[in-house]
């Protein structure tokens, strides 16, 4: 069996978070601190992040021109309200550490999916086709070409609530340039 060196340090364990979940493996700008080492530490009762009555064509549109507009990328959040997954990030993108540094970066609009059953048009407008690997799906993309970005890694966050709230952070800042 050949050598493999081990990394060690804060370095290595972020390569490695970025590995495990499909980002890039450096993020050019670093994601802030969010402040809290667990979930339990959020606010209750955690958000209710999706407008089951929204235009969800015409969000996602208003939104790609504010990011186009603001110099942001895009960030289309597709989930729903039942979902404990999509609950715990809008949860932890409202840390305040995390909301300022999203809210820099990103321009976020929330899609509500049902029950899988309304609104696959966002996701198939950015190629993904059927039924949804999981939710949240988080779509990151550049908003003059409408482009997705993330290409693979949309159902990365399916099972945030597996990940630790800086683990989130992190991905969510390896798209950032």
């Amino acid at each position: 069996m050949p050598h493999v060196p081990r990394a060690f340090g804060p370095m290595a364990a972020l390569a490695a978070t970025f590995a495990l979940l499909g980002a890039p493996a450096q993020a050019a700008v670093p994601a802030p601190q969010v402040g809290i080492a667990s979930f339990d530490q959020l606010a209750k009762p955690l958000p209710l992040p999706y407008d089951t009555t929204a235009d969800a064509d015409r969000a996602v549109t208003e939104a790609r021109q504010r990011a186009i507009a603001r110099h942001k990328l895009l960030l289309i959040d597709l989930g729903g309200n039942w979902c404990l997954d999509c609950r715990i990030l809008a949860g932890t993108i409202e840390t305040p550490r995390l909301k300022a540094w999203v809210e820099a970066h990103y321009e976020v609009v929330t899609v509500d999916v049902g029950r899988f059953d309304k609104n696959g048009q966002i996701a198939e407008r950015y190629g993904i086709k059927g039924r949804l690997q999981g939710v949240p799906s988080v779509l990151v993309v550049e908003p003059r070409s409408n482009r997705l970005i993330n290409q693979g890694h949309t159902a990365a966050l399916a099972d945030a609530r597996s990940m630790s709230p800086q683990a989130l952070a992190d991905w969510l800042a390896g798209w950032v340039s």
